[in-house]
């Protein structure tokens, strides 16, 4: 697989990465080998680009992410995640305190068994702890070898012209879809102009876009899609209309309803990488199917018409107040 460049410190990545939040927690059932073998197979395919998070079953995926690569640290590009919170009952808080990312860190090399991560992302910006501190922070990692390269997630324009200011930042991370165009109108010309790379999570519109499933009541009852506000009443109705889209366009275009989602994401520039969730070796090879899909610029007209910005019905999450601080 080909790679691109994040930033303009030169992290090179895959082309696509593999978010692996759903092998541990929030979408159903998991099956730690499955995970395991999918991990080994997307180094096969030369997907290298690992993305996880401290709070992702509230570390157990760092610590599966940790097994998989073990003895394999060097042909992995590895990303993870700080500064959500949770706590045994049931609390969650954001924390971007230079304190707490202190700990953070170390908590994460710990269960991931690695001196080091390539990419380690604020996961949501702390309102009560000023950007410039936080990144401070993050920036003794980096002389300390601990982190090579800083990251946000799901951060405003303000906010990400502030951090850069401190120590560069080399990603934001943030939803982007076909169903999700939020960052176009502001985020993606800040992080352009700043020569900071783009990292799309869930660019399949959390399996809805490939036609994984047509009712939330397909999904366990642990998986958090069932409650997902686009998941719900009319706003699935409008959702599912636009998901059918999908594949009819994709029938057309003689490809699965994912890779021609993904070829979507691929083709918004050599700053994106797109890292599509799964926890199947079978869904993995498809999805990395995609990088070979070429889109013809009436093609990617059509995908614009059915797809303008603010097509998708409801919120991306329940709770938006921490998104675009």
């Amino acid at each position: 697989m080909k790679s691109r460049t994040l930033g303009s410190e030169g992290l090179e990545v895959s082309e696509q990465g593999l978010g692996c939040m759903g092998m541990s927690a929030w979408y159903g059932p998991t099956n730690e080998a499955e995970s395991i073998a999918t991990i080994h197979r997307a180094l096969e395919l030369g997907i290298s680009f690992l993305d996880t998070a401290d709070v992702y079953g509230q570390g157990a995926n760092e610590e599966l992410v940790g097994r998989a690569i073990a003895g394999r640290r060097d042909e992995v590009v590895l990303a993870t995640k700080f500064g959500n919170r949770w706590f045994d009952d049931g609390r969650r808080t954001i924390d971007g305190s230079p304190d707490y990312v202190r700990e953070a860190i170390d908590a994460s090399l710990r269960r991931l068994n690695v001196d080091y991560v390539d990419l380690y992302y604020q996961h949501r910006v702390d309102a009560d702890t000023p950007i410039e501190e936080t990144v401070g922070a993050l920036a003794e990692f980096v002389h300390a070898g601990k982190v090579k390269h800083i990251g946000l997630s799901e951060a405003g324009p303000e906010t990400i012209r502030r951090a850069h200011a401190v120590h560069p930042i080399t990603a934001l991370q943030s939803e982007w879809s076909l169903w999700t165009r939020d960052p176009e109108s502001a985020v993606l010309p800040t992080v352009r102009e700043l020569g900071i790379g783009f990292v799309a999570y869930s660019p399949l519109g959390r399996g809805f876009l490939a036609g994984r499933f047509s009712s939330p009541d397909e999904l366990t009852e642990d998986d958090f899609r069932r409650n997902h506000p686009r998941m719900q009443g009319e706003n699935f109705e409008r959702n599912r209309q636009l998901a059918e889209r999908v594949q009819e366009l994709a029938a057309e275009k003689a490809c699965t309803p994912a890779q021609l989602a993904l070829a979507w994401v691929l083709s918004r520039g050599d700053d994106v990488v797109p890292i599509p969730g799964t926890k199947r070796r079978t869904y993995l090879e498809q999805n990395a199917a995609a990088s070979d899909l070429e889109l013809t610029n009436a093609e990617l007209e059509r995908l614009d018409e059915a797809f303008p910005p603010g097509a998708a019905a409801g919120d991306r999450y329940a709770d938006m107040s921490s998104i675009g601080r």
